[in-house]
């Protein structure tokens, strides 16, 4: 490595410099830009009054708007559906009915028509399967809810069958009968029979004995007071429940001093008898009766 060695110390640095040596000389740059004096910045346009009286009476609509919908929303969210103008349900005659409750169960006992209930038996009380009492609706004396004895519920068909049903319901594995009746403010009467046998064979059995031992395609035994029957051409078999089978009929014009409408159900180890009836020209309104017939199929399916 070479030995560098500084200058004298009496020498100065520029004398270092050979006088020979010449710089080159500095380009020169690009002439500075021409700088040009600032003022105030130009105000902005002023939008025409027109436009700014505009703009402010769109947002202050806007606003108003904004806090009626939210009040008109906030009010019918707190309105019932039938209190709303528009969607209120249309009243077509239907009956107010409490909800529909199930019977609890006895411990490890299945549903009449789950697959472990080959045998198709309502385990639950018969008594808590009976369609509740609607709205409005007066008792009939004898028919509470409770059990009933035999001869209550043959007299609801004519003297002249009576003898016959009740010697085959002695004859059977009756176990016992179920039974609820009242009567409405319009005049018409409502009862609902579940009668229950040891099993389906003896079920189905007085079920063809209330059609004489015909097809069910051939219409049954008719009440006491009513003409022959006929179909209910107003029901579909859609209407009932998934398990159970329901024939429905209604006594056609001239019914006399009253009109009945009435339903046979078969439900496993039960048969449900379902009767309106009301006295006046107007006859049996389909509705209620219809509604009546769907709640006792749910409760039994």
């Amino acid at each position: 490595m070479t030995e560098q060695t500084a200058p004298p110390a009496d020498v100065a640095v520029e004398d270092a410099v050979p006088a020979t040596t010449t710089l080159p000389p500095v380009p020169e740059g690009p002439p500075p830009p021409s700088v040009r004096e600032e003022g105030p910045a130009p105000a902005a346009p002023r939008p025409p009054r027109r436009v700014l009286r505009a703009v402010l009476r769109w947002t202050a609509a806007v606003l108003v708007m904004g806090g009626l919908g939210a009040g008109t929303a906030a009010g019918i969210t707190s309105m019932e559906r039938t209190d709303v103008p528009g969607l209120a349900t249309r009243d077509d005659g239907r009956w107010d009915y409490p909800a529909l409750t199930l019977p609890a169960l006895p411990a490890d006992a299945p549903r009449p028509f789950s697959d472990s209930n080959l045998a198709e038996v309502h385990h639950a009380d018969l008594r808590r399967l009976l369609v509740p009492t609607p709205a409005g609706a007066t008792e009939i004396k004898g028919l509470d809810g409770g059990w009933v004895d035999t001869a209550r519920y043959v007299a609801e068909y004519g003297k002249g069958d009576r003898a016959a049903l009740t010697q085959h319901l002695n004859d059977s594995a009756l176990r016992h009968i179920a039974a609820r009746g009242w009567t409405m403010p319009d005049g018409t009467s409502s009862r609902v029979y579940l009668l229950q046998f040891n099993s389906v064979a003896y079920s189905t059995a007085f079920h063809d004995e209330i059609y004489e031992h015909q097809s069910l395609d051939s219409l049954p035994i008719p009440l006491d007071g009513s003409t022959e029957p006929v179909f209910d051409e107003d029901w579909t078999a859609t209407a009932g429940a998934e398990f159970t089978t329901a024939h429905v009929y209604s006594e056609p014009e001239p019914y006399g001093p009253e009109q009945s409408r009435y339903a046979y159900v078969l439900a496993g180890d039960t048969v449900a008898l379902i009767v309106h009836s009301r006295k006046g020209e107007a006859g049996t309104a389909a509705v209620p009766f219809h509604q009546t017939l769907i709640l006792q199929n749910q409760l039994l399916g």
